[in-house]
């Protein structure tokens, strides 16, 4: 293990990298200079700058962030409204810029990010967020299984077709792809194949005839042939899961379950 900070004088300097979900890995260091270690080059980017970190050993939830200006190539505000950096996952730690020792002190994965006037920041959030997540279902209505996911049963293949984008729509966001349409693919997912997107998916928001709308930007360097794969939706309802599906067997939810707004009802005489 690398030692830091021993003597009053070290060659020390941060880096960070990010490993983003379509692939890509960036690095960088607040050296003055590139830095290639571990297989990745570390660029120079003396304005990105990450905040102290706090860990902890009990459950509570480690704390970092990181910020910087808009002003290296590798990272631009387009990038980062087309979602690119969403749920990138980030490592943090110092090194030796004469020996190349280095050491990871933080690893997470970026969660919000906000942008403005040049610049950004990003909160990191370790993996004891997992923790957060309650484990015990709630009663609900509808079904809490994720649609073609292990609970759910169906197969995703069947309601997934690979097709090209046909025309899209900056404006509104949407976008049409060849033999792909209708209300069957609200709530569905889309996937880039191709262009400055991808790997990522989208959620459709919106689907009426062949438009397709988004929940996230569509980066302008997406073109028409584009390959895609588009997933079709479900809303959930035990209507849907019967009518359309056939699957009520593996429906996870209470829809005959009388709800909260039964104890606010007034009590009628018959």
């Amino acid at each position: 293990m690398a030692v830091f900070f021993a003597n009053a004088l070290d060659a020390v300097a941060t880096f960070w990298r990010i490993y983003r979900n379509d692939g890509v890995t960036l690095g960088f260091t607040s050296h003055d200079r590139d830095l290639t270690f571990g297989n990745i080059r570390h660029s120079a980017a003396p304005g990105m700058l990450p905040s102290s970190i706090r860990r902890t050993s009990d459950l509570s939830p480690d704390s970092a962030e990181v910020e910087g200006a808009l002003s290296h190539d590798s990272i631009a505000e387009s990038d980062l409204a087309a979602g690119l950096f969403d749920g990138a996952r980030v490592v943090i730690g110092a090194v030796n810029w004469e020996t190349f020792e280095h050491e990871s002190f933080y690893s997470g994965t970026l969660g919000e990010v906000q942008r403005g006037q040049g610049v950004f920041s990003a909160d990191l959030r370790s993996a004891k967020t997992l923790l957060e997540k309650d484990l015990v279902p709630r009663t609900s209505p509808t079904c809490r299984a994720e649609f073609c996911g292990p609970h759910c049963g169906l197969s995703a293949a069947r309601f997934t077709r690979r097709s090209t984008i046909d025309f899209i729509d900056f404006d509104r966001n949407s976008l049409s792809a060849s033999g792909i349409g209708g209300p069957d693919f609200l709530d569905g997912q889309l996937r880039m194949l191709d262009g400055p997107q991808t790997g990522m998916i989208f959620g459709i928001v919106h689907a009426a005839g062949s438009e397709l709308v988004l929940d996230r930007p569509i980066a302008s360097g997406n073109l028409q042939g584009t390959a895609v794969i588009v997933r079709e939706g479900c809303d959930h309802t035990f209507a849907t899961c019967v009518d359309r599906f056939a699957n009520a067997v593996n429906f996870r939810g209470e829809p005959f379950l009388p709800g909260n707004d039964l104890l606010a009802r007034y009590g009628t005489a018959r």
